[in-house]
């Protein structure tokens, strides 16, 4: 698994909860180290057990962990970096889903060993999609929860109001429901091409 991955749930526990919970986390999964480098690759079994300590240690299931994990990544001020380049997609939340089925090759631009799933949007008629996550390298961590809080997360960064939901897996596919109920319900947070918004 690709350490930048390992990197990211390491992030958001220090971010959210602080050193010493990650470094809780860390002596009880023993794996002779505290912290990850992001661009190493570790054993595959490594980020479903970091998961699953993560979900131990703050008293979550591993679902809602990855779901937060998808907010973070948007929404807290050292991921600035990360709400950039989803924010390229479009200047609306429609515009950005119709992009996801490019994102994974336009991270590949900047990190070319991560692979990231496959998305695939299916537009159901107005305001109504269905977003497949097709993810075969990493069948133990159901990637599409983070994904869903991505979604959450940027759904407020445009000012849209959005109803998601994950309908489930079947082999390697995640599926989510996305329900786009008005493009500008509330005020958005400010993004410009040119600058990082404060």
């Amino acid at each position: 698994m690709h350490g930048v991955i390992n990197r990211a749930v390491e992030r958001f526990v220090r971010d959210t909860y602080g050193r010493d919970v990650w470094l809780d986390i860390m002596r009880c999964l023993d794996l002779g180290f505290s912290e990850f480098e992001a661009m190493l690759s570790y054993d595959a079994h490594v980020t479903p057990r970091l998961l699953g300590a993560v979900a131990d240690r703050l008293n979550k299931s591993r679902d809602e962990v990855l779901e937060d994990i998808g907010t973070y990544l948007v929404s807290h001020p050292n991921m600035a970096a990360v709400r950039r380049l989803l924010r390229f997609g479009g200047p609306t939340f429609q515009e950005f889903l119709h992009s996801l089925d490019d994102l994974p090759e336009r991270t590949r631009l900047a990190l070319p060993d991560l692979a990231l799933p496959e998305l695939t949007l299916v537009d159901l008629g107005p305001g109504r999609f269905c977003l497949k996550v097709h993810n075969p390298q990493a069948v133990d961590v159901p990637f599409g929860y983070v994904v869903l809080g991505l979604l959450r997360a940027l759904a407020d960064d445009y000012g849209a109001l959005v109803m998601l939901e994950h309908m489930g897996a079947a082999g390697h596919q995640e599926t989510l429901r996305i329900h786009l109920l008005s493009a500008a319900h509330g005020q958005g947070r400010v993004f410009t091409l040119g600058k990082a918004a404060p």
